[in-house]
């Protein structure tokens, strides 16, 4: 009897126990769950490799075309500056924009050039010897007024770029103020790069900088002003009055069918109601450019790349000077 149930029991196969199955299946879903996660993982990151693989090589092939619309552009500069010399206008043909044109399969480039001496430029403002010049700080009091602008920004502005620590009489702030906002910072106390730079004004703010943004620059100091191309209200600050402001669209319609500078500087100088300031003017206006921006626009796909370059031209050459994937 003993022996059979012996037998019996070496025959009944073993049965783990419950609670150790359920460990068991649960184990076998962590390692799936895992593996599962791990693939996911590896698969995403070759993923993100490709296309940070295809944007560089999308961003240097877009970058590539932009210095050659730079080239394009600095080419067709020279030819118009050997056969004019002395005036730069619109009626040239540099300003007309190109494109979009297919420069390879699938990739699409617009280019187009701008005066930038058609503006007015910001560091007129204040001299080489850190003080304001009275006849810019004017016309640029002119100019915010026809904006729509409160003219004490021009204090402002002189003290953003000065080398002084006392503030403009009797609009200004140095210092004393910017060290008040959140978070603090000092003024800049040298002259602008960028026309962006406004914003940096407690309380200049975006409309402010919307409104006056197209008719200012940012150029080395005591760059003259187109009069061939620069807007209305840019030739009126310098007036003193209103004058060609008053019907813009006529200047441009001039400008267009004018087969040269419009206006000429004899034309503008006989729109000066004061003798005293046209002398003093006349020094600060000219009927040549040597800065300009070309704006670069370039589709790859669905991929778009902007490129803003200031080029400057001198007698011989053009060549790229500044290169930003903002306007200012």
């Amino acid at each position: 009897m003993n022996s059979v149930s012996q037998r019996s029991r070496r025959q009944r196969p073993w049965r783990p126990p419950r609670g150790q199955r359920g460990i068991a299946l649960l184990v076998a879903i962590l390692l799936v769950a895992l593996g599962t996660i791990i693939a996911a993982a590896v698969a995403y990151e070759n993923a993100m490799s490709a296309r940070r693989g295809a944007a560089t090589y999308a961003f240097d092939q877009a970058l590539l075309i932009a210095e050659g619309a730079e080239a394009l552009a600095a080419y067709g500069l020279r030819q118009i500056r050997q056969n004019d010399q002395i005036h730069t206008y619109p009626g040239q043909g540099w300003a007309k924009p190109i494109g979009p044109i297919e420069v390879v399969p699938d990739v699409m480039l617009e280019a187009s050039l701008e005066d930038l001496q058609g503006r007015f430029n910001l560091n007129n403002l204040v001299k080489n010897d850190t003080t304001a010049d009275p006849v810019q700080l004017q016309a640029f009091m002119q100019l915010l007024a026809m904006a729509g602008v409160e003219t004490e920004w021009a204090g402002y502005i002189v003290d953003w770029i000065d080398g002084s620590i006392t503030p403009s009489v009797p609009d200004g702030a140095e210092d004393s103020v910017y060290m008040g906002q959140t978070p603090p910072y000092r003024t800049a106390n040298r002259y602008i790069t960028s026309v962006s730079e406004l914003l940096a004004l407690p309380g200049f703010g975006r409309d402010r900088y919307l409104k006056l943004a197209p008719y200012v620059t940012a150029l080395p100091y005591n760059t003259p002003v187109n009069l061939c191309t620069a807007p209305a209200l840019v030739l009126d600050a310098y007036l003193g009055h209103q004058d060609f402001s008053s019907d813009a669209d006529s200047l441009a319609k001039n400008r267009a069918n004018a087969p040269g500078c419009f206006p000429t500087q004899r034309d503008y100088e006989a729109a000066f109601a004061d003798p005293k300031l046209l002398e003093k003017v006349r020094p600060k206006i000219a009927q040549v450019s040597s800065y300009f921006r070309l704006t670069s626009f370039i589709t790859i796909g669905s991929t778009e790349f902007n490129l803003y370059s200031l080029l400057y031209q001198d007698q011989s050459s053009v060549r790229p000077i500044l290169r930003s994937f903002t306007p200012d």
